[in-house]
Order: C-alpha cells, then sequence, then structure tokens
C-alpha cells in the first residue's frame, strides 16, 4: 500500500509542482489585460473577492498587443466559413476546472490543492496498471464506489451550493455532500486503518517503522483538511456540505476496509490463480509485509545472478 501513496507523492513533486510554477511564471502580468472588459461589482452574498466580468467576444482580446481575426468554428470537421451560422458553446471539463480570486495567492495555492483527489485517482491508475496487485484494485474500486454514493446522496438531498452564480463551469449544481471532501477523507481513513492495522499484524514494526507512521498520518491529516478548506475558501461548499461529506466518506473507508479485509483478502489467492488473472499478471502480495523491500531485493539479486552469469560467458 506504501506504493500508492509513493506513485501519489511522485506525481506531486514532478507534476503537479511544476505546473504550479509554470503557472505562477505565466501569471506575472506578462500578458495584457483584455480590452473593453467591463467589471461589474462584487457578489453580495459571497464574503470571497469574487468580480466577474462580461463575456467578451474574440474582437474585444488583445493577446501579445496582437489583435486576432474572429473565426467560425465547427467542432468536430473543417468547413467553410459560410457553412458555420454561428460559434458553437464550448463547455470545460468540469471535474479539474477550478477558479479562484484574481490577485489572491492563497486561493491560487488552494485551488491547485483541491486538485489533489484527482492526482489521487490518476496514481491509482497508473499504479494499478504497472503493479496489477489486488488490494490496490480493491482500494481502488472502494473509492469508485464511494464517488457512487456521493452521486446519489446529491441527486437525493439536492441541497445547492453557496453563492448561485460565483462560477461559471460547476461539475453538478447540488453540493451535499462535497465529493471533494468524501474522496479524500475515504482516502486518508482507508489509509490510517492499514497503517495501524493491517500492517500491524503483518510487520513487527520496530520504533523507526512506528515513527515513520505517526509522520505519514499527521501529513495525510494535513492533506485532508487542506483540501476540505479549500473546497469553502472557493466558494464550491458550506461547511456543513464539506463536515458530512468528510462524514460520509469515513464511514465509506471504514465499511470497505473490514470488508475487503474479512471478505475480500482470503479469496485473493483464488483470484490470483485464475486464468484471466494470470494472463494479465495479477498479483496478490497481502501476505508480504514490505512490497518495496521485496521487491528491491529481489530485483538486486536476479540483477547480480544475470551478472554474473554474464561474466562468466565472457570469460
Amino acid at each position: 500500500m506504501s506504493e500508492v501513496l509513493k506513485c501519489v507523492l511522485d506525481f506531486t513533486l514532478f507534476v503537479f509542482f511544476p505546473l504550479i510554477f509554470i503557472q505562477y511564471f505565466f501569471s506575472m502580468g506578462r500578458i495584457p489585460p483584455p480590452l473593453g472588459a467591463a467589471r461589474i461589482g462584487r457578489l453580495a452574498c459571497c464574503r470571497g473577492p469574487f468580480e466577474r466580468s462580461t463575456p467578451l467576444s474574440i474582437r474585444q482580446t488583445r493577446v501579445w498587443g496582437v489583435s486576432p481575426k474572429l473565426p467560425r468554428l465547427c467542432p468536430g470537421k473543417m468547413a467553410l466559413e459560410e457553412q458555420c451560422s454561428a460559434p458553437p458553446r464550448w463547455q470545460a471539463i468540469s471535474a479539474t476546472h477550478v477558479e479562484f480570486p484574481e490577485g489572491d495567492l492563497t486561493g491560487h495555492l488552494l485551488a491547485y490543492i483541491s486538485l489533489l483527489p484527482i492526482a489521487i485517482l490518476v496514481g491509482f491508475v497508473t499504479l494499478i496498471v504497472f503493479k496489477r496487485e489486488l488490494h490496490t484494485i480493491s482500494f481502488f474500486g472502494g473509492i469508485l464506489l464511494n464517488e457512487g454514493v456521493n452521486w446519489l446522496l446529491k441527486h437525493i438531498l439536492r441541497e445547492p451550493r453557496p453563492c448561485a452564480g460565483a462560477h461559471t463551469t460547476l461539475h453538478t449544481e447540488y453540493g451535499m455532500p462535497s465529493s471533494h471532501s468524501q474522496l479524500i477523507w475515504f482516502f486518508v481513513v482507508y489509509f490510517f486503518l492499514f497503517l495501524y492495522l493491517r500492517m500491524h499484524q503483518t510487520n513487527n514494526a520496530r520504533c523507526v517503522d512506528l515513527l515513520w507512521r505517526h509522520i505519514l498520518s499527521i501529513f495525510l491529516l494535513a492533506v485532508a483538511f487542506s483540501v476540505s478548506y479549500s473546497r469553502v475558501y472557493l466558494l464550491y461548499h458550506t461547511w456543513s456540505q464539506v463536515f458530512y461529506g468528510g462524514v460520509a466518506g469515513s464511514t465509506m473507508a471504514i465499511i470497505w476496509f473490514f470488508f475487503t479485509q474479512e471478505m475480500l483478502t482470503p479469496l485473493f489467492p483464488k483470484i490470483a490463480a485464475w486464468p484471466v488473472s494470470e494472463y494479465f499478471l495479477v498479483r496478490d502480495t497481502s501476505l508480504i509485509p514490505n512490497i518495496l523491500w521485496f521487491e528491491y531485493t529481489v530485483t538486486r539479486s536476479e540483477a547480480r545472478n544475470r551478472q554474473r552469469k554474464l561474466g562468466t560467458k565472457l570469460q
């Protein structure tokens, strides 16, 4: 399970933070603001410094001092200009679309923190493709089930988001419970249970190992609180929506962990022996306490054996 966190941390260090640096570099005032942008007052229901601008046509914008021509766009195919009567309406991918107050550095940082659940999903998919471990697949299945429960709760409760009209793009108009909060708390609580229950059963932890578990737990707890707070600060959810999202995610994590531990884990050896599992190289490592150390020692031993055989052939 430590591979899941390693994959997420690698994504954060080598993809997430470089994107923050690039975004900050290109937002240092190098591009002049659009011409003709009419500002209207701050939103009355919002405490944050959100300002809305009237939509601008392409003729009203200026990029690097050059006024572009107004093209007529036809999605999906190349067409002559006279074949398109009007430009189509474009829609953003709202799952990764986060807005923050212009000029607010705290909001800018929290907007990237709000995307951490997406990074977790990407890390899981990457880990499953390259490792194909049954417990990781089960963990990811629990996350998908948790998202399905969130979608169901939102459409049952139908509680609106705060400050209607504060954002241009929303995944859904309902805000109870927060999907970001529910996902991150599912991930964190499941990891807590894995660290202190599952690894305690399979590994006689030393003092250093226990210290790392505590440090990792504090870090994950800080991440969960940061993601939850970002959804309130950026006016996507209320405190109650974030709180109940965390409660729902934590409850789902506890249920899914014990279901995996008591029901699925005893079946993993049989599932790994299926012909389809052998074909796709699906494996069960639930009895190996430290998979990183195991893979390191096995790889090093195999590399030395092959090097020794190669040296013997050359002689």
